[in-house]
């Protein structure tokens, strides 16, 4: 076992997990009032941040160990937990890669982030090309199916 601390909170007009239209969804995510403001010097270089954030809605019975339907749509093939990017995840552990709009004091104003308003925030990183894929990516076609209306 081990302990992960919030280092912030999310806060936008998203009160509810949705599946789809996250493109536009604007968000701050407020430091913790502890962290030194200095933990931020130099993240306004970088364009995109990568987001660690956690499901805390997710209860434990939810909470997928075996392969399903993604998005519980049986036209999908069944793939397991590992196979698809849905919230009920064994250690609830969501990240996504957003814009970077703008730090304001302890805060910073992303664009694109797939989490609601209250979500915790375990860990923010600069997003480095070199960290990207160096060969295209490839996926099922039930992914893109899947992801056709998500970053509308």
């Amino acid at each position: 076992m081990f302990n992960i601390n919030s280092i912030g909170i999310v806060y936008n007009e998203r009160k509810a997990p949705e599946d789809d239209f996250w493109g536009k969804v604007l968000s701050e995510i407020k430091l913790e009032k502890d962290w030194d403001m200095s933990c931020l010097d130099g993240i306004e270089s970088f364009s995109h941040l990568e987001i660690l954030y956690l499901f805390h809605l997710v209860p434990d019975e939810n909470i997928q160990y075996s392969s399903r339907h993604p998005r519980n749509n049986e036209e999908f093939p069944k793939v397991g937990i590992f196979a698809q990017r849905g919230k009920n995840r064994p250690n609830k552990i969501g990240v996504t890669i957003v814009e970077l709009i703008n730090k304001e004091g302890n805060s910073l104003i992303v664009k694109g982030l797939d989490a609601i308003d209250g979500t915790p925030i375990i860990d923010i990183k600069p997003v480095m090309k070199e960290f990207l894929p160096k060969r295209e990516t490839k996926q099922p076609q039930w992914a893109s199916e899947l992801m056709a209306n998500y970053w509308e």
